[in-house]
């Protein structure tokens, strides 16, 4: 049977597509349900955050709740080609949540609940619909229970059902793991059109399997959240240096020491030994009042630099001297070039909504609608220094006109039950190329930044790097096999078990739409 399925990936029934379109359509509008069904406005369905791919789907259905998805989603059963793909806000890169022809089911049109409930296991958690934003989960937590989730992506306007469907990291990671590791419960609708709870003790096996399944297993529909107490302010503080050397090893050092120990936030990032105010020192002050001294840099510094980035949570009642210690205490034993440090305090609300203002710029200037041909990685300890050579100081030495992430994670943060893949080491750093292709003559064009990717990828394959994506796209079999390693033949199983139609998630272009036989 996992032979059989095998034979179905990037299968195409084109002619099946041609014939039953309209049977579809007219099918479609008897479907009962308590939501609508968009023939005519699905032109936003067919793009997403990328702007690299568009495929037009033959409806967006605006479902009402998890019973609506699960008509949906039987109907395509019934049929020869349908697909049905769930949308959150539609920041996924390569058209991951597109449906070419298929149903689109517009998940922030769902029943997204966020209650506080009270406790689980002496914990208190939130049940969140899977099309909710985690920016209206932190603000109805914060605001009225004094509460937050314990792991963050760094931008929030993303659907809870999105990211455990990758995994969701931040600068938190590294403490309490990525968000698939801090959820307890799940409903999901599967690819059979089942209405599903699933826990660690019930249904564990899906439970396991939609957590970091790319979609491929069933739709998030609720998700239970674990709680703790919210901060009221946060000391964000940005530190340079000129080797990587020095930036890893401080930077694991923060991730590997127990909490009290550390700072409560680690990230960081790398930037271009220059002035270009998008890739190079402009980009490191915290505030519009600060100035970055560029006389304090080494002669002997290369061509990028690295910024370790960190935050610690306080309370209102703590005195500032007291807050001053134990920055003092932690920066202290850090190699950063002294006077090249940078710091501000500011509500724990707006730390974690940073990148919501970076938005509204982006968006006022007009690139946050212009293509992104972003790549996000992970990469073995025991490679980056190779990978910094190569990669940042060669392919990426005049920057990628946006962020450029880096920062380590610990593999024992991550439950290997999920159907997330990682490098094997115990410490592997994320990064992430955060690219934006403004629309101006004098940048390069998307499809450059997307061959440039593809550039870094042979790298890492013919150094022989030890990596995996993350947020992954591959267009071939074999690649995806390559992806999984060991862990393909049980990622092919949970399918045959919770999707064997191939009914979910066509955009990842991991399984095509057949039946099965007789």
């Amino acid at each position: 049977m996992i032979a059989y399925l095998e034979r179905l990936v990037h299968e195409n029934d084109t002619e099946s597509i041609q014939n039953d379109n309209e049977d579809n359509a007219s099918v479609c509008k008897g479907l009962d349900l308590q939501g609508s069904i968009d023939y005519g406005s699905t032109g936003f369905a067919a793009k997403d955050f990328g702007g690299i791919q568009s495929h037009k789907p033959l409806a967006v259905v605006r479902a009402a709740d998890a019973d609506d998805i699960a008509r949906v989603v039987k109907f395509a059963s019934r049929s020869t080609n349908l697909t049905v793909a769930a949308r959150g806000n539609g920041h996924s890169i390569n058209g991951q949540a597109m449906a070419d022809r298929g149903l689109v089911v517009d998940m922030r049109s769902t029943d997204n609940i966020i209650e506080v409930k009270g406790f689980y296991g002496g914990s208190t958690y939130v049940d969140v619909g899977g099309g909710a934003l985690w920016e209206e989960v932190l603000k109805r937590c914060v605001l009225e229970f004094d509460l937050a989730p314990r792991s963050w992506t760094d931008y929030l306007d993303l659907t809870v059902g999105g990211t455990l469907s990758n995994a969701g990291v931040s600068g938190q990671t590294f403490r309490y793991g990525p968000q698939t590791s801090n959820v307890t419960e799940l409903e999901v609708v599967t690819g059979k059109g089942d209405i599903v709870v699933c826990s660690e003790t019930q249904n564990y096996e899906l439970f396991f399997s939609v957590l970091g399944g790319l979609g491929q297993f069933g739709i998030i529909t609720r998700a239970r959240v674990m709680l703790q107490p919210a901060p009221d302010m946060v000391r964000w503080i940005r530190m340079v240096y000129t080797e990587f050397d020095e930036f890893a090893k401080d930077a694991e050092s923060l991730v590997t020491q127990s909490e009290g120990d550390s700072f409560d936030y680690v990230e960081g990032f790398v930037f271009v030994n220059s002035d270009d105010p998008v890739n190079g020192w402009p980009s490191v002050p915290l505030d519009p009042d600060q100035s970055f001294d560029s006389t304090r840099i080494p002669r002997s510094a290369g061509p990028v630099l690295y910024c370790l980035e960190v935050a610690l949570h306080y309370r209102n009642v703590d005195q500032p001297s007291t807050v001053d210690m134990a920055v003092d205490r932690l920066v202290g034993r850090l190699r950063f070039i002294e006077e090249l440090r940078f710091q501000v305090d500011l509500s724990y609300m707006g730390f974690l909504l940073r990148v919501k203002h970076a938005e509204q710029e982006a968006k006022a200037s007009g690139i946050w609608d212009a293509p992104h041909p972003w790549l996000n990685m992970f990469v073995s300890k025991k490679d980056m220094a190779s990978f910094d050579r190569l990669v940042f100081k060669e392919i990426l030495k005049h920057g990628v006109g946006g962020p450029m992430l880096v920062y380590p994670l610990l593999r024992s943060k991550w439950d290997n039950r999920t159907s997330v893949v990682l490098p094997d080491d115990d410490i592997f750093y994320i990064v992430a190329l955060l690219r934006f292709s403004p629309p101006h003559p004098e940048r390069p064009p998307a499809k450059e930044l997307v061959a440039q990717n593809g550039e870094i990828i042979k790298c890492c394959i013919e150094n022989g790097f030890d990596f995996k994506l993350y947020l992954p796209h591959y267009t071939t079999e074999e690649e995806w096999k390559q992806h999984f390693g060991n862990q393909w033949t049980t990622f092919v199983e949970r399918k045959l078990s919770f999707d064997p139609m191939a009914i979910l998630a066509p955009g990842q272009k991991i399984f095509s739409r057949t039946r099965l036989p007789q």
